[in-house]
């Protein structure tokens, strides 16, 4: 009898433990999908947001006049993230970057690595290493003509089983020698949560 129970209670942890196994799987999704899970930022609003600033900033007639005969130099700022979520504002600011270079239409400065080029520099300079003929000189790069620069806000809003969240992304074009904003625009998301009574 105290095997039988041994042996039913051994069938019954098996058969928990493949339920268990079978219940979890993984499998591919969009990259591309704009269905949203949550009320949260997500990675279909990041798309959402460069594909907009890129076509709002390539296609505004004075800097598709600007563009249309040189590749003018940008820097990108990181995005300032004015929300209440932890945001990776890096890979926004990388996103809205790439989409900017595959246009063409710029040339990029990347402040970022700055360190990790002056300590290249550094080394072909005093370790001896390189020829004096091809070593780069401190002093030679290319300074940036236009400063890009973005904020991101949210306001969230909550009455009973409803929550809503207005999000604004601004980005801005700066002439850095003459002070004038060549071109600002902006995108708005806005999500809505219906909570159902019975779901919890």
């Amino acid at each position: 009898m105290q095997y039988l129970r041994s042996l039913l209670l051994c069938l019954s942890i098996a058969a928990m433990s493949l339920a268990g196994c079978a219940a979890n799987t993984v499998q591919y999704g969009d990259a591309g999908s704009a269905k949203p899970l949550s009320t949260e930022f997500g990675s279909s609003d990041l798309q959402q947001i460069a594909e907009s600033m890129v076509d709002s900033l390539v296609t505004f007639p004075p800097v598709v006049e600007l563009t249309g005969q040189r590749r003018p130099v940008l820097t990108v700022d990181k995005v300032k993230n004015k929300t209440m979520q932890h945001i990776d504002t890096e890979s926004v600011t990388d996103s809205i970057r790439a989409k900017l270079i595959k246009t063409g239409k710029f040339r990029f400065i990347d402040r970022t690595t700055d360190d990790a080029a002056i300590e290249e520099i550094r080394t072909q300079q005093e370790s001896g290493l390189v020829n004096k003929k091809t070593a780069v000189n401190f002093g030679q790069q290319i300074g940036a003509e236009f400063l890009l620069t973005s904020n991101f806000s949210e306001i969230r809003q909550q009455a009973g089983s409803v929550t809503d969240v207005y999000y604004k992304f601004t980005m801005s074009l700066k002439n850095l020698k003459t002070g004038i904003l060549e071109w600002s625009d902006e995108k708005e998301i806005r999500k809505v949560l219906n909570r159902s009574m019975f779901g919890g």
